[in-house]
């Protein structure tokens, strides 16, 4: 009977009240403060619950126990505002009310200001590489040399040293392929037809660079490698026909010249050494023009090979060319018989000479991976610093003369070296 009553005197109040806007053009009421129960209760229900209480009433729930409307509840809808709920559950001290949702982070915006920090982190942690292959390469180069030097010194037979050198590589290959460290190439047969040229010049070129370790000193086999950069230049203009321009030309005088002058003032000059060295250069350009048309010819629609790979192949190759070469002209003189009659220790002689092959395959391939994270410039630089470094520790080690205009021959040849090196660098980027 009480709610029939409260019932009745609603409608009746509420039906006087002719100022009021209806529910369908009322304004959209802000949430308001509700005291509930631990609960979620998201923006929109609060919005429906205080529709709800102001359109029909706290009399729309018949199974809970109403109130007649306050004074302050028919102010509100006379006015427009936001409608207070008489029903309040007044059961302790947990209050929630409806919050607006916080505005969303812009998009990037933690990133963008830990961006700065992760690109330094990045770009120390690869510097840092870089200087780490940078380090083993000149490592494995200086201990190649030195090694290989002492047992060409005392073991005469500069094609069983090379093919010492290209089997060890060959198993270093297989082993980095079947590790998983690089991934294993797909060799199709019309690929090893491409790469025979490739792999006969570099044989001639290791064996060309051992016999002159053989008859001459390192620093000056070194020394007249620095003409690399002459026989490049040619090479590429006879085979590719990439003219140099005029500043490339000109760097070429002072390479030519110092290597003329530490050749005439060199102590351990001989002519066989001298045109070893001189062949050397001229097979491994010509090597790198035929990688380059190899590489040329892999993008027109063949697998692509990277450089370790390719250098793997041509490694592998090499070894099975060389060994029928190198058995018919010296034989097999790596037996320990042979050895004792040439009054040597076989157990020193094959600690070294493997030693020296597996730093001669190592520093050729960390040579590479560097080729693939920096420029050929930059690559060429730090070729020409190495070349310096080997140069002054073998003169170190084995305590070889040098004169005065042979070194000023050497550093002349080697500043030519570093000025070509800087011309290329600009002429690239003009290019750019």
């Amino acid at each position: 009977f009480l709610r029939q009553q409260d019932k009745a005197g609603f409608r009746k109040r509420f039906s006087a009240d002719k100022g009021a806007p209806s529910p369908a053009t009322e304004p959209e009421p802000e949430p308001v403060p509700i005291m509930m129960a631990p609960t979620t209760l998201t923006q929109g229900r609060a919005r429906r619950v205080a529709k709800a209480v102001g359109a029909r009433g706290p009399a729309a729930c018949p199974s809970r126990p109403t109130r007649t409307p306050s004074s302050s509840f028919l102010a509100a809808r006379r006015n427009g505002r936001a409608l207070p709920t008489d029903r309040t559950l007044r059961a302790g001290p947990l209050v929630m009310s409806v919050r607006r949702p916080l505005p969303a982070p812009r998009a990037g915006s933690s990133s963008a200001a830990s961006s700065p920090s992760s690109e330094e982190e990045g770009g120390m942690s690869q510097t840092a590489v870089l200087g780490v292959m940078f380090g083993l390469w000149y490592f494995f180069n200086i201990f190649f040399n030195i090694y290989n030097k002492q047992v060409l010194k005392a073991f005469r037979f500069p094609m069983s040293c090379t093919e010492l050198q290209f089997i060890v590589g060959s198993c270093l290959a297989l082993f980095v392929w079947v590790t998983g460290i690089h991934k294993r190439p797909k060799i199709t047969k019309k690929q090893l037809l491409t790469i025979l040229p490739l792999a006969c010049v570099h044989t001639l070129g290791n064996v060309l660079t051992n016999v002159s370790l053989g008859k001459v000193a390192v620093s000056f086999t070194h020394t007249i490698k620095a003409m690399e950069p002459f026989f490049s230049v040619v090479m590429s203009a006879a085979f590719l026909g990439d003219v140099a321009p005029p500043a490339v030309v000109l760097t070429l005088v002072p390479i030519v010249g110092g290597v003329a002058l530490a050749s005439a003032t060199e102590a351990s000059f001989n002519w066989a050494g001298f045109v070893a060295a001189m062949g050397s250069n001229l097979t491994f350009q010509s090597r790198n023009v035929l990688s380059k048309k190899f590489m040329q010819g892999m993008d027109q629609g063949g697998e692509k090979l990277d450089n370790i790979n390719l250098f793997s192949v041509i490694t592998m190759m090499s070894a099975v060319l060389l060994l029928p070469v190198a058995l018919s002209l010296e034989g097999f003189q790596f037996a320990p018989s042979n050895l004792q009659a040439m009054g040597l220790d076989p157990s020193l002689i094959y600690k070294r000479a493997l030693f020296a092959a597996v730093c001669f395959h190592s520093y050729q391939q960390v040579s590479y991976m560097i080729l693939q994270r920096v420029s050929p410039v930059t690559h060429s630089i730090g070729n020409c610093v190495k070349r310096v470094v080997v140069i002054v520790s073998s003169v170190v080690v084995f305590q070889t003369p040098v004169s005065m205009l042979n070194g000023v021959g050497t550093a002349i040849a080697l500043s030519g070296v570093f000025a070509y090196s800087q011309v290329k660098r600009l002429a690239g980027k003009k290019k750019a």
